[in-house]
């Protein structure tokens, strides 16, 4: 297989980013916006060994399950792999997803059940993080970035974001054409606007401008206001040439930084910074899955990962007491707020640091007592040692939540048992797997319609 060459194949199994995997002789190809069972005339981009990635040229047999994309920025934009298949297809999709990581990463047999959907599969985003920058002309540009890169694909709405995004994309442009306040060039290194973040609390916002250093954002709070009745606007300044969104110096430029607001029964303040899930609905009924298996009368629960404090509030309610723990400092502000807000000054107490720091003393402090834990951490999963500290607790129950499957395998196959320590440290399929627990539920939730990505709740219980 050469590259810039022309190939046709059928598709035999979607990748794990959601692209067609073709088979041509003793070549593997990965080819985006394909179904399985499709027959695909493509490009070969890129060869690696004997190992290829492709773009599609046309579809020659399309799949019943294909569908006209709803954006037209679709197939150049990064932010979503599958608006090209039917919703059922989605559905399966990450349910498969999930079966397969389980098996091949974490030696793990268990049928994983049918993926709980969204009511809403487009326009549920409650949260927008859009890079600011500029084109190969030098002109400013708003929008996501191309499939692995840096290169910023200009939009003007979003199709899962909600319908506010074209009112704050237009803002911007209209604040950058009147000030001559620019986008960030990542190349030169020069410009100001690097990012805009905007989150929806029951129809409040909270807009976020991140500048490499301090602007005039005036003029932009008055564009804002003539759309947004209820909103609170902060300036973030992130000088540094790294990937993260935020830097560490903030100012509140217009209202108090922070939104009151009540979900799930819970009250609840939150920040710029502060983690919530993306998906109102889908959050809604995954909560109350993980709360209906944590409900142990008498147990404490251990909600290490916590965010800001929504989820540990919940816990707290049907537990005995509830820990938190949160490396983000304004996170757990709010979880103490939270705690406060909603009578739970005895029942909630929240942690500051590394979940890997601070379990242990949050297990002395729980000595004795029956536990359930749950855990909610970053892509990259868990460290060993909070799964070794776990497993040495001995909790009646385990629930994890993940957005990330092939991490989701490794945690979990070291909780069951599957997976083992080499004698050098590295993982590997233990031969006599022999763990205390039982997987008791594996469901995917489709918090991210329209993505590749799937959120997935686990329960185990102590034999």
């Amino acid at each position: 297989m050469q590259k810039n060459s022309v190939y046709t194949g059928v598709v035999s199994a979607l990748g794990t980013n959601g692209e067609g995997i073709i088979k041509c002789g003793e070549f593997v190809a990965f080819v985006p916006n394909c179904l399985v069972g499709e027959e695909v005339q493509f490009k070969a981009l890129s060869v690696k060994g004997k190992i290829a990635y492709g773009k599609v040229e046309s579809i020659i047999s399309p799949s019943a399950e294909r569908i006209a994309p709803v954006c037209g920025e679709y197939f150049k934009c990064g932010g979503c792999q599958l608006q090209h298949a039917s919703y059922s297809a989605q559905l399966d999709f990450k349910r498969q997803l999930v079966q397969n990581c389980l098996q091949k990463i974490g030696g793990i047999e268990v049928e994983v059940e049918p993926t709980v959907y969204g009511e809403n599969q487009l326009r549920y985003r409650n949260k927008l993080a859009l890079p600011i920058g500029k084109n190969a002309k030098g002109e400013n540009i708003l929008g996501f970035y191309a499939e692995r890169s840096h290169r910023i694909v200009p939009i003007s709405d979003c199709a899962i974001q909600s319908a506010w995004v074209k009112t704050v994309i237009d803002a911007v442009y209209s604040y950058m054409n009147d000030t001559g306040i620019g986008g960030y060039d990542e190349i030169t290194k020069k410009g100001e606007l690097r990012h805009i973040v905007v989150r929806e609390i029951n129809e409040k916002f909270i807009i976020t401008l991140v500048a490499t250093r301090v602007v005039n954002v005036k003029p932009l709070i008055n564009i804002l206001q003539k759309s947004f009745k209820n909103f609170t606007f902060c300036l973030n300044i992130n000088a540094s040439q790294s990937n993260v969104i935020f830097g560490k110096e903030w100012h509140i430029s217009h209202g108090e930084g922070f939104f009151e607001a009540e979900d799930c029964g819970i009250k609840f303040k939150a920040g710029a910074n502060t983690f919530l899930q993306v998906n109102n609905g889908v959050r809604t009924k995954l909560y109350a899955e993980v709360v209906k298996q944590a409900s142990i009368k008498g147990a404490v629960a251990l909600d290490l990962y916590s965010g800001g404090g929504m989820l540990t509030a919940m816990l707290a309610k049907v537990c005995q007491r509830a820990y938190g723990v949160e490396i983000i400092k304004e996170a757990t502000e709010c979880a103490n707020e939270l705690k406060e807000l909603n009578g739970l000054q005895d029942k909630m107490i929240n942690f500051c640091g590394k979940v890997e720091d601070k379990i242990d003393e949050i297990l002395k402090a729980t000595q004795g007592a029956k536990k359930i834990v749950v855990c909610d951490p970053p892509r990259k999963g868990m460290e060993r040692s909070v799964i070794k500290a776990i497993l040495s607790a001995k909790p009646e129950k385990i629930i994890l939540v993940s957005c990330n499957p092939s991490t989701l395998a490794r945690d979990l196959g070291l909780l069951c048992g599957t997976l083992c320590e080499g004698e050098h440290g590295q993982l590997v399929k233990s031969k006599t797997p022999n763990s205390p627990y039982t997987i008791t539920q594996i469901t995917p939730f489709d918090m991210f319609p329209q993505t590749k990505h799937v959120e997935t709740l686990v329960c185990l219980k102590r034999k």
